[in-house]
């Protein structure tokens, strides 16, 4: 199978996994890793967090064999506070740093961060260069950015052209505006023009819900790497998919039970890398327990249920019920 480098990191070209805050955390990542995500990103850490010392930011920067290559997510405005945090986080030996200017939600973008950043690409490219500068070649630093901030704002090209002059060795380009959040089509040509308009590593971000998907960016964008997000929720298969994809080889969706077994070892992998209580860990949990039925006869009873999760047995006999009226509906 083909290879790319990408920060650093020599991985089949198949599929790395979008970092998502609140969702893609140590067992979500490890999960993923093991049906054949390439490459893994932490969830969203507060700069300016790590450096009160914040102890939810520090917890967030813990990585483990399982989930390598593995990178770390910053997101703040100040460069001053990126530096210090980028000091803070080497610690950790992340495999790559990456800058986040590409969230939309109001408190990352009321910060001045994350997508917001889109507007003030001098001050983006401050940032960048304080981070780099504070790696001191130890790891990568890579960026993860929109195409802009609204449709009469596209200015993905002339940001990518910064970010690689202010030291990136990738970036992540998600092609959607900041106004779209994660609704209508991604543009995958502006993805193209980054690819055509630098020579670091470009990853593809956006509408990739399908091995066929995956080959289709790489043949359109002529992109380095595919990024899956969303349609990885309840669906780390999607990786394997991917991998067959690019392999040329079939792929055979998983079947109820499997799916069922499957979201069973998610949440116990949950509860093992919490250090929270059964109950509060199950809380988490529950999210994930209802994207695993998506689209499948009774999925919508499924989520009622899940959503009220409170320990794992519970989780157990939500299964063991669902199973017991499908083979009943079977035998009707």
């Amino acid at each position: 199978m083909k290879t790319v480098t990408i920060a650093r990191q020599t991985v089949p070209q198949t599929a790395a996994l979008a970092p998502m805050a609140s969702v893609a955390d140590t067992a979500y990542r490890t999960l993923c890793a093991e049906y054949g995500a390439c490459m893994t990103t932490g969830e969203l850490v507060s700069a300016k967090g790590l450096c009160y010392g914040s102890k939810g930011s520090a917890e967030l920067c813990r990585i483990t064999a399982a989930e390598r290559p593995m990178g770390l997510q910053l997101f703040g405005s100040e460069p001053e506070f990126i530096a210090e945090a980028v000091k803070r986080i080497l610690p950790f030996a992340p495999d790559w740093i990456d800058l986040n200017m590409g969230c939309p939600v109001p408190k990352v973008v009321n910060q001045g961060a994350g997508s917001a950043l889109m507007k003030t690409p001098q001050l983006a490219e401050d940032c960048l260069k304080a981070a780099v500068k504070a790696a001191e070649g130890k790891c990568a630093v890579t960026v993860k950015m929109r195409i802009g901030w609204d449709a009469a704002h596209i200015n993905a090209v002339e940001f990518a052209k910064r970010m690689e002059s202010g030291g990136a060795e990738a970036i992540a380009v998600h092609a959607r505006t900041r106004t779209q959040y994660y609704s209508g089509n991604a543009d995958w040509s502006q993805i193209a023009a980054v690819k055509a308009a630098v020579s670091v590593p470009v990853i593809g971000n956006g509408d990739i819900a399908s091995g066929a998907d995956a080959l289709r960016m790489y043949r359109e964008t002529g992109c380095d790497l595919v990024m899956v997000g969303r349609a990885s929720y309840g669906n780390p298969w999607i990786f394997s998919e991917i991998v067959h994809a690019v392999g040329g080889k079939p792929f055979t969706q998983p079947d109820v039970e499997t799916r069922l077994r499957e979201m069973l070892r998610h949440i116990r992998m949950i509860l093992n890398h919490s250090e929270k209580t059964e109950q509060l860990a199950m809380r988490e949990a529950r999210k994930h327990a209802l994207w695993y039925l998506r689209g499948y006869p009774g999925a919508a009873a499924f989520r009622a249920r899940s959503a009220g999760l409170c320990t794992y047995a519970d989780a157990e006999q939500l299964v063991a019920d669902y199973l017991a009226s499908r083979a009943e509906l079977r035998r009707e």
